[in-house]
C-alpha cells in the first residue's frame, strides 16, 4: 500500500521549488526597457526562511533567469538558486548530492511541463491549484492555493507541522 502525502511529509528533509507559476502567479509585467517584473508572495518567503532556519535545505530550479528573482531569494538565505536551467533533473541530482539527501526525501513543487521529469524523481511531488493538468496528474499533493498566492507556504507549513517543527520555538522567541 502506498503512503499518503501526510505520511510522506514525515520523511521530507529538503524543499525544491520552481519560480514562475509556483513562487509567482506566472504573469510577468514587461517594463519599457524590456525587463520582466514578477510578483512574489511575502508569506511564501516567510515559510522558506522558516524552513531554512530549521535546517532544511531549500533549492530553486528555474528555466527563467531574472536577476531580481535571484537577489530576492538569496536575501531570504537560499543558497541554492539555479536560474536559466535547461535540465532540471541534472540540477536536482546535483542538489541532492551536495546535501547528501536522497531524492525520496525531497518535496518538489512545480506547475508546468518543464517540471514533469524532475517531479517523477522526488518523494513528494506537489503543485499549486492552478498547475497544468499533466502536473496535477503526477502530484501527490495539490495545494488549495494558486502559484504566487501562498502555495509554497502551504506545503512548507504542512511539512513542518507534521514533523512538529512549525512554531515549535515561537514562545521561546517572543514570550
Amino acid at each position: 500500500m502506498s503512503k499518503s502525502y501526510k505520511e510522506i511529509m514525515n520523511d521530507i528533509k529538503a524543499f525544491v521549488f520552481d519560480v514562475d507559476g509556483v513562487l509567482t502567479d506566472g504573469t510577468v509585467h514587461v517594463a519599457e526597457d524590456g525587463q520582466l517584473l514578477r510578483h512574489m508572495n511575502i508569506k511564501d518567503g516567510y515559510a522558506m526562511k522558516a524552513a531554512i532556519d530549521k535546517g532544511y535545505p531549500v533549492c530553486i530550479i528555474s528555466g527563467g533567469s531574472n536577476e531580481g528573482v535571484r537577489v530576492r531569494l538569496q536575501n531570504l538565505g537560499i543558497n541554492s538558486v539555479h536560474l536559466g536551467v535547461s535540465d532540471k533533473v541534472e540540477k536536482f541530482y546535483e542538489f541532492c548530492d551536495g546535501y547528501e539527501i536522497k531524492p525520496e526525501e525531497v518535496l518538489y513543487m512545480g506547475d508546468d511541463i518543464p517540471d514533469y521529469l524532475v517531479m517523477q524523481k522526488v518523494g513528494l511531488p506537489t503543485c499549486p491549484q492552478d498547475a497544468s493538468p499533466e502536473i496535477k496528474e503526477i502530484s501527490k499533493y495539490i495545494s488549495h492555493k494558486n502559484g504566487g498566492k501562498g502555495a509554497v507556504r502551504d506545503v512548507i507549513e504542512q511539512v513542518l507541522k507534521v514533523q512538529g517543527k512549525w512554531m515549535d520555538d515561537f514562545n521561546a522567541k517572543f514570550f
